[in-house]
């Protein structure tokens, strides 16, 4: 696992770059911060997005505004309203976010949540 020490500091989200990523259905703007083995987003959610793949990278996520419902390949459903977070590590499943009204998360990833040691 690559590590990295991150010097104190404050991010004013609204003062990051934000990239526009279309989904299958609406659209998601990502404002990120990059550090080595490190991903911090946060992500605005449209009115009726829908991701365009099966994500299978590993995720903490911290719901902040709207709700988003995460759909599993498998079938499993849950819904993610502000203050509800989920976790998990890379491979572990294959999810998506969908959302009818928007929503915006905190999105925490990288080298620590893989599952090859």
């Amino acid at each position: 696992m690559a590590t990295s020490n991150i010097p104190f500091q404050t991010i004013d989200w609204e003062r990051i770059p934000r990239t526009e990523h279309l989904g299958e259905t609406g659209v998601a703007h990502w404002r990120t911060m990059q550090f080595a083995g490190l991903r911090v987003r946060y992500v605005e959610y449209s009115e009726n997005y829908k991701a365009d793949h099966w994500c299978e990278l590993g995720h903490i996520v911290y719901c902040l505004q709207g709700e988003v419902t995460n759909e599993l390949q498998d079938g499993t459903i849950s819904v993610l309203l502000p203050g509800m977070s989920y976790i998990v590590s890379d491979g572990l499943s294959s999810h998506r976010s969908v959302t009818e009204a928007g929503g915006h998360l905190l999105i925490i990833d990288g080298d620590f949540l893989s599952t090859e040691t």
